[in-house]
């Protein structure tokens, strides 16, 4: 029964190996395992590789064994339209297409497999991706808050110099009263005198003026702190919004690419044993000498053509005897007289049914 199942999927004709021997149904039983079995392998592959893309386990399933009958079809098909031939490179010449078709088939089977047997080493490299990706990410959303940042802070900046300046004017202005009181400046006299009076008021006066400028200033630092907090936590707002963009960012083409910046060699290696796989069928075809199947199926296929041919030629001779016959009949009919005088009598009344006919006519329009 797993015999007859594995010839059913070599693409033989099983009614002819029937006629054969053991050995030549071993040999296309064998040619349909590698076939099915590529299939199943093509069948993991292509649910693994939808799984990256649709991330759910029945959508991939499903379409992973549609893509296996699609693989098991083609090789199928690839297997059995593949005729022995009296000489090896007319065989070659024939199944060159078909080994093209097997070298993009193994491609597109080992590039998910390799995706799989190699998932930690790309989850590496796009876990690192992705951490440049942060970085970036964070550095480009900062060029559009920086701006406005720096303003603010240059503000502050201002507000706090001009504090500052205030206090030094201040820090200034005590000095020179105290060195009037002193006498050791100005009039140079010992005392409060009325200069002193007077430098004592204008140094009060700034005094007040300066904690008025604090005031003033430290609601105005205030209300910028509080802007550049509000920038902040926009800016951590936008990264937190377009991170799980990057943490999303580990689809097919994301995996294929990062796959690609891996050592090629191991990934050559399995591409060159799927592609062994996918061409084992053909190339047992093509290294396996011509058997009792073959030359069976090559006197049935000769057969039928024969048949074909041979009643073709039947019906061209019979088109041809009764076009023949056809004309021989209205040759003789030709040569009655009774005929003639018939067909005669017929053309005098339908010339006589015109003439009235066009008469009337006439005679209507007058």
């Amino acid at each position: 029964m797993l015999q007859r199942f594995f010839i059913f999927c070599s693409g033989a004709d099983i009614d002819i190996l029937q006629d054969c021997s053991s050995g030549e149904n071993t040999k296309y039983a064998g040619i349909g395992a590698t076939v099915f079995f590529t299939a199943v392998m093509a069948t993991i592959a292509g649910s693994f590789a939808l799984y990256t893309v649709f991330d759910n386990y029945f959508a991939s399933i499903f379409f992973g064994i549609v893509w296996g009958l699609l693989i098991f079809n083609l090789d199928r098909f690839i297997v059995s339209t593949i005729k022995k031939r009296d000489s090896f490179f007319d065989e070659l010449i024939q199944a060159s297409p078909r080994i093209i078709l097997a070298l993009i088939i193994a491609i597109v089977i080992s590039k998910p497999l390799e995706m799989k047997i190699f998932e930690k080493e790309i989850n590496q490299v796009l876990l690192t991706e992705k951490n440049e990706m942060t970085l970036e990410n964070k550095d480009q959303l900062a060029l559009q808050f920086t701006p406005a940042t720096t303003a603010l802070n240059l503000e502050i900046a201002t507000l706090k110099d001009e504090i500052l300046n205030k206090e030094a004017a201040v820090n200034t202005l005590y000095d020179t009263y105290i060195s009037e009181a002193e006498g050791t400046a100005g009039t140079e006299r010992l005392g409060k005198g009325p200069v002193y009076k007077e430098k004592r008021d204008k140094h009060d006066a700034e005094l007040a003026a300066l904690q008025e400028l604090k005031k003033t200033n430290a609601d105005k630092i205030e209300v910028l702190e509080t802007q550049i907090a509000a920038i902040a936590t926009d800016y951590e707002t936008k990264v937190a919004e377009t991170q799980p963009v990057i943490e999303g960012f580990d689809g097919l083409m994301a995996r294929i690419n990062a796959l690609d910046k891996l050592p090629w060699l191991p990934s050559f290696f399995i591409f060159l044993l799927f592609l062994a796989i996918e061409t084992s069928p053909i190339i047992a075809k093509l290294l396996s000498p011509k058997g009792a199947y073959d030359l069976k199926l090559a006197e049935q296929e000769g057969a039928v053509k024969s048949w074909v041919a041979q009643q073709k030629i039947q019906r061209d001779i019979l088109a041809s005897t009764d076009r023949e016959i056809n004309n021989r009949v209205y040759a003789d009919i030709a040569e009655e007289q009774e005929l003639y005088d018939y067909k005669r009598k017929i053309a005098r009344e339908l010339m006589q049914e015109q003439a009235n006919a066009f008469y009337k006519k006439q005679k209507s329009v007058l």
